[in-house]
């Protein structure tokens, strides 16, 4: 089950990730006004894989287009112009670094919208009214409730932890 801690402050928001780990609680995600720092580091959130996605297909289609320029000119169709080799790797650059960068921005766009869970239109946080105070005043903490987690005890966290509201999120 998903709860959402509503604090007044980021300092409150970034002491309180410490203490839900401590009482077995998983923090999943945090929503601020503005950036919060340290707030990524205690919630352990790891950078997008997006550069070695992006680096991996451009480096396959770069390959790709080297190898079909080079094998439609040494074996499926070699012509000798002017006595020039059939293997004239210079002239096969272009299109290898053209092919390589748009494979690599096509990766790089999909990961991000994965890395990013994207294409979601709807997600159940967003029918929390303190949702609309978020991109103001507020500041929010997603977590999923420890299975053993008794409800006095989230009211002594939710008290400990100076939040102003807890709220539970339904799929």
């Amino acid at each position: 089950m998903t709860l959402v801690l509503e604090f007044g402050s980021a300092a409150a928001l970034v002491q309180a990730v410490p203490r839900l780990r401590r009482a077995g609680h998983r923090p999943v995600e945090a929503y601020s006004p503005c950036a919060v720092e340290g707030l990524a580091e205690a919630l352990g959130h790891r950078p997008a894989p997006v550069r070695p996605v992006m680096l991996l297909a451009g480096l396959a289609g770069g390959a790709v287009a080297f190898g079909m320029q080079a094998w439609s000119a040494v074996y499926d169709l070699p012509l000798d112009s002017g006595g020039r080799p059939l293997f004239s790797w210079p002239a096969f650059l272009p299109v290898t670094f053209e092919l390589a960068v748009l494979c690599a921005a096509i990766a790089g766009f999909a990961a991000l919208l994965t890395a990013c869970g994207l294409p979601r239109l709807h997600h159940p946080l967003f029918d929390l009214p303190a949702m609309a105070r978020v991109s103001a005043d507020r500041f929010l903490l997603a977590f999923e409730r420890h299975p053993g987690a008794a409800g006095a005890d989230l009211q002594d966290l939710v008290r400990a932890c100076d939040a102003v509201a807890l709220h539970e999120v339904t799929p």
